[in-house]
């Protein structure tokens, strides 16, 4: 029986290590697909720039440069999806299952394996619906203009089915681990005997969920009732922890297989949404924003900022609270990024004002909720995303923000003066600040790169001179040559930077295209229309409508990330918004604040945490961040009760 058991116990460590070499070696294989897809996207820098500098200056633009992005964009998304999986860069709400793992290990460890066979299954979908797509494209398939330029399709392909393949592979290896821990922990529970619930009821909850889909496929439900049930499931399963991109691929999948009682159809929708989506020109706005906004970060250009804004406003009680706010909103005009906002600045400002007298709470609290104006304050990357859901201009959306954007910070900046005044003991006693060295001089030096890079992008854009995506660009390159002359970019900042690009890019065009598949579903489905109807019948109006979606916008923001929040709830009340005869593009930028104010809201509250894991006091907690910040959610409900009544405060410049 010993030599039995020893023997099986050899047999397990050894498939054990041929495992964890595979995996080793499959990790490896990942990160330089990821590295080759980070370098292709920051080569579309270089490309769209000459090909700006050609046509304004030589009148003879570069061929087919269009097609190349979208072509570059869709292939180095799939190269670099399997890594940001790997790197745990797919959103999902942690609410849940987080807990559920810590008190209930094996069950814990089951859901994580059977959401990862969820992404198997998904992915491998994708891998097999693009193999016929490649087979469509051998051997010389193109797309272009014939006798100008044409790219062939098949390699792009193969590349989308390698990409589905490896991330396939990645989350089979994920769901072996989970397993293997399942096994683990329940010997574990076995061997201590604790007492500890085995939480049938979760694993219930699961079955329950399967069921239900499985009986949707034998009755006879219409569809409003499957794009009903299929909200009712996806806030289910984001809420137990599934990727949220998986989640809506998944219903989007079954509920158009179940609507059309036909699986072909289902698989097509996958299938052509994997291929063409992302297949995009205008998609090329986000990591060129994204770029420019890293290189900025890096460059300790908030750095700069927040020196001349806190030298400006000295002589103001309250003023390096002011000076955060302003430094913010400059910072975000180049980054477009609450979250690079919320990290710069609680490293440059927090040291700051603690030094000169303010409390804890209102410091950290001032650099969680001034950052929300990253977001809004062009260029957005949550404006962007809206964009594409809404099918608006991103350039449009950039010039609605503008004003919604300074009365924001002016409300901000006002309200700090008050609560300074009127209470100090939230605020704390600062003493002035002490700016010597600094000058008229200095401070104009400093500032000059920033404003001259705002000018030339939003300039750019608002002129005519080029498209969001060529503004990207040239943002791009010109963040990279500031921090060049400012000798502030090495090698190794420049790789980091690189790799973030592509895994923010990555993360953000995958719920993308989730949302477009699901967002499929659900217009097949009448929901939205059949739910406007609805809100119509009870007289409830377009105000009342307003006030429950900012209610559900701000609920929604305790628990997800702003643009799964945005690419789950948009297909499903923009069609509402249509038929109340509202504008999309106001309607935008009331949805970016609303969702913002989830940045700072417990327990999710994103920036709160960025802060709470940069600053380097140990001492502050998470309840002092978050109840800091709670006076910049008011302010936030505020300005979005002004736009409201107000509607034209966006619009004006239209």
């Amino acid at each position: 029986m010993e030599s039995t058991g020893s023997g099986g116990s050899s047999t397990e460590r050894k498939t054990l290590n041929v495992f964890q070499r595979l995996s080793s070696l499959f990790s490896q294989f990942i990160s330089v697909a990821n590295g080759i897809g980070s370098v292709w996207v920051f080569g579309l820098t270089f490309l769209i720039c000459t090909d700006v500098i050609a046509r304004g200056f030589f009148n003879a633009p570069i061929r087919g440069v269009s097609e190349i992005v979208a072509y570059s964009l869709a292939g180095a998304v799939f190269l670099q999806l399997a890594h940001s999986l790997h790197v745990g860069r797919f959103a999902r709400a942690e609410m849940y299952i987080d807990p559920l793992v810590e008190k209930r290990p094996v069950v814990g460890a089951l859901f994580h394996a059977i959401f990862s066979a969820a992404g198997v299954f998904v992915f491998g979908l994708i891998a097999f619906g693009t193999l016929d797509k490649l087979e469509e494209a051998w051997p010389d398939l193109k797309f272009g203009v014939e006798g100008e330029f044409t790219i062939l399709v098949w390699p792009l392909r193969l590349i989308i089915m390698t990409g589905a393949i490896m991330v396939a592979i990645k989350y089979l290896v994920l769901t072996l681990e989970r397993l293997s821990d399942t096994v683990a922990a329940y010997r574990k529970h076995s061997a201590e005997r604790s007492g500890e619930k085995t939480g049938w009821l979760n694993l219930l909850i699961v079955v329950a969920v399967i069921a239900a889909i499985a009986g949707m496929f034998q009755a006879d439900f219409g569809k409003v009732t499957v794009g009903a049930v299929s909200i009712v499931g996806m806030l289910i399963l984001i809420f137990m922890g599934i990727h949220i991109g998986i989640a809506l691929i998944l219903l989007g999948f079954f509920g158009i297989w179940i609507m059309l009682d036909n699986p072909n159809i289902a698989i097509n929708t996958v299938k052509l949404a994997s291929n063409e989506f992302l297949r995009n020109f205008f998609l090329g706005v986000v990591p060129l924003f994204v770029l420019m906004g890293l290189v900025i970060s890096e460059s300790d250009i908030g750095k700069d900022t927040f020196d001349v804004a806190r030298w400006l406003l000295r002589k103001i009680k309250g003023g390096l609270g002011v000076a955060t706010v302003f430094a913010n909103a400059i910072f975000a005009a180049i980054t477009g990024s609450s979250i690079a906002s919320a990290a710069v600045f609680t490293k440059v400002a927090t040291p700051h004002m603690l030094r000169n007298g303010y409390t804890r709470k209102f410091a950290v609290g001032t650099v969680a909720g001034s950052s929300v104006l990253g977001m809004l304050i062009p260029p957005s990357l949550l404006l962007i995303v809206y964009a594409f859901v809404a099918e608006q201009s991103v350039g449009l959306l950039f010039l609605a923000a503008i004003i919604p954007g300074i009365i924001l910070a002016l409300v901000m900046a006002v309200s700090i003066i008050g609560m300074a005044h009127f209470f100090p003991d939230f605020v704390g006693h600062p003493t002035e600040d002490n700016m010597e060295g600094e000058s008229v001089s200095s401070a104009f030096w400093k500032i000059l790169p920033i404003l001259l890079l705002v000018v030339v992008v939003m300039g750019g854009i608002y002129g005519g001179l080029f498209t969001p995506v060529e503004a990207g660009a040239i943002g791009a390159a010109g963040a990279l040559i500031i921090a060049i002359l400012k000798r502030r970019l090495t090698w190794k900042k420049l790789w980091n930077v690189l790799i973030e690009t592509g895994h923010t890019t990555v993360s953000v065009l995958f719920l993308i295209l989730a949302a477009n598949i699901y967002g499929r579903m659900l217009a097949l489905s009448g929901f939205p229309q059949s739910l406007g109807e609805f809100i119509g019948a009870v007289n409830l109006g377009f105000a009342g409508f307003l006030v429950l979606y900012v209610i559900l916008v701000i609920i929604f923001g305790m628990f997800l990330d702003s643009i799964s929040m945005m690419l789950i709830l948009l297909p499903i009340v923009l069609p509402i918004v249509s038929a109340f005869g509202g504008d999309l593009i106001w309607f935008g930028i009331v949805t970016v604040i609303a969702v913002e104010m989830g940045l700072l809201t417990p327990p999710f509250g994103i920036a709160v945490y960025v802060v709470r894991s940069t600053i380097e006091d140990a001492t502050v907690t998470l309840n002092q961040i978050f109840a800091g910040a709670f006076p910049y959610v008011i302010m936030m409900l505020f300005v979005t009760i002004i736009l409201i009544v107000f509607p034209d405060l966006s619009t004006v410049w239209l």
